[in-house]
């Protein structure tokens, strides 16, 4: 074992915090995993307490690290991060103590502010800048928000009393002791304070949401020595040489380097990457345009569709009216029905996001009868994410990005073959699911792996990805335009009439 070498990888995400090493031939060496409380204090309002995280993840990677023989962190050539992207934290410099929860990217309160933006022709500047639109969703409402509600905060922020970061960049400033704010440049990407052209914080956009220079983190490329841990963390100082946000890590651990690959991530929401290449593509159908990594000072680009609801309207099924009790009962009770007995979900618990975009919008249940079950509800909850997904492939395909053949996918919901298969059959094309689902934490251990030579190049990495299985179409036609066309329906029953 000790001939080896390890890579920690830190995945916090939106409900849960989970620390995996690898070794350097990428196989999953010890997991740990925690969940933490989410906190809703008003109606579309979704916080994290950012101590929860910062101590989840402290006792996951010890845990991690013990289960790996590697206590004192010998062995460990580096720590990657990746987290949830968008969700904002703001914290004192000289304590490091956030002076609010962490606002969560579900979070929906600033949606009265990016109306009112979007009424005064700011959106326009917003998507050629950054590539996204005006949508609570994103950070920079959220952090105006903080300066703009809470006691003396603003001038603070402007004294330079205080760091802002998305939880990657608050996660380096705790690990290093407080030495290092900085951010990687796909974090950055999604703040709308950040042109993605110029790969700089854009002063323009720091005047119209009226945030301050002076809390913002520095950028840095994706796979790079960040810093190093405090030694009285895991035993000793270990550099922290990657970070991404947990889409764009996705994309890595699913190894789509070549333009025109495309993956989803099935977690708490759904998110569809697909690889543009060197050149941004602005797209006509309200999808976004994200950097997809950044690495030796080269941007590589990709539209994305972000679906804010996927495994957490099975969570909702679970913990909100109680229909299942396990998650993976789900797999069982779709296929003890025959079909959804025309009931849809629309998961709208938080809006809609792409390409609908309606912040307002609210989640719908339609078609039940007496004779509908708890079965048909998870097989709808199920369908809802597919057909959400087609969505995404479809406003891609007007994009110019033509029709979609093969698709990678991963995330908690990836593991359940009947929701794989469905989705096969509502995309039309191949659906490939990786040997190792835990592919976010995978592509931020090879960020950092290939920051300190654990691993050569993206050539190297791409061979270590390996297929588990392979999902092909197979529903008759008539059947799947009729079911389509049963969404479509609720879609329009679910959005307020333009």
């Amino acid at each position: 074992m000790s001939q080896a070498r390890y890579v920690l990888s830190i995945d916090q995400g939106t409900t849960s915090t989970r620390c995996i090493v690898f070794d350097d031939k990428a196989q999953q060496i010890s997991l740990a995993r925690r969940e933490f409380a989410q906190h809703y204090p008003d109606d579309g309002w979704v916080e994290h307490d950012p101590e929860d995280i910062w101590r989840d993840v402290v006792d996951t990677v010890r845990e991690a690290l013990g289960e790996a023989g590697l206590t004192d962190g010998t062995g460990v050539a580096a720590i990657g991060i990746t987290n949830q992207r968008e969700t904002v934290v703001l914290w004192e410099r000289e304590t490091g103590k956030p002076v609010y929860r962490a606002i969560v990217w579900q979070d929906r309160r600033t949606a009265a502010l990016c109306a009112k933006l979007k009424q005064e022709g700011a959106e326009d500047l917003v998507r050629a800048r950054t590539g996204l639109l005006l949508d609570p969703y994103f950070s920079a409402t959220k952090l105006a928000w903080l300066l703009d509600n809470l006691p003396d905060v603003r001038e603070r922020a402007e004294r330079g009393e205080l760091a802002f970061g998305t939880i990657d960049s608050f996660l380096l400033w705790r690990l290093t002791g407080g030495k290092v704010h900085a951010t990687d440049a796909t974090n950055a990407s999604r703040t709308l304070l950040f042109d993605i052209h110029r790969q700089v914080w854009d002063e323009d956009l720091l005047k119209l949401f009226r945030i301050p220079a002076a809390v913002l983190p520095e950028v840095r490329d994706n796979s790079t020595v960040f810093g190093e841990s405090d030694p009285a963390l895991f035993g000793r100082a270990i550099p922290i040489a990657g970070m991404a946000g947990d889409q764009q890590a996705a994309v890595i651990g699913q190894a789509c380097f070549a333009p025109g690959m495309a993956k989803s991530t099935y977690g708490t929401g759904c998110f569809m990457l697909l690889n543009t290449g060197e050149k941004p593509v602005s797209s006509d159908n309200r999808m976004l345009t994200t950097v997809a990594y950044r690495l030796g000072g080269r941007t590589v680009y990709a539209e994305e569709g972000a679906i804010f609801v996927a495994g957490a309207a099975i969570k909702w099924l679970r913990d909100g009216v109680g229909v299942i009790t396990h998650a993976s009962q789900t797999d069982d009770m779709a296929t003890r029905v025959p079909d959804s007995h025309g009931v849809y979900m629309v998961p709208a618990f938080v809006g809609l996001g792409a390409p609908h975009w309606d912040p307002e919008a609210r989640a719908l249940i339609c078609g039940l009868t007496f004779s509908a079950t708890a079965a048909h509800l998870a097989r709808a909850a199920l369908e809802s994410v597919a057909f959400q997904t087609l969505d995404l492939a479809e406003a891609m395909q007007r994009d110019g990005a033509g029709q979609l053949k093969t698709i990678r996918i991963d995330g908690g919901m990836s593991a359940n073959d009947w929701f794989c298969q469905f989705l096969a059959d509502m995309l039309q094309a191949e659906v490939e699911r990786p040997a190792c689902l835990e592919t976010t934490s995978m592509g931020a251990a090879f960020l950092a792996g290939l920051a300190v030579g654990v691993w050569k190049d993206l050539d190297e990495v791409a061979a270590t990805w390996k297929r588990g299985a392979v999902f092909e179409p197979r529903m008759d036609g008539e059947q799947r335009a009729r079911m389509i066309a049963g969404w479509k329906d609720a879609l329009k029953r679910t959005l307020p009439a333009k």
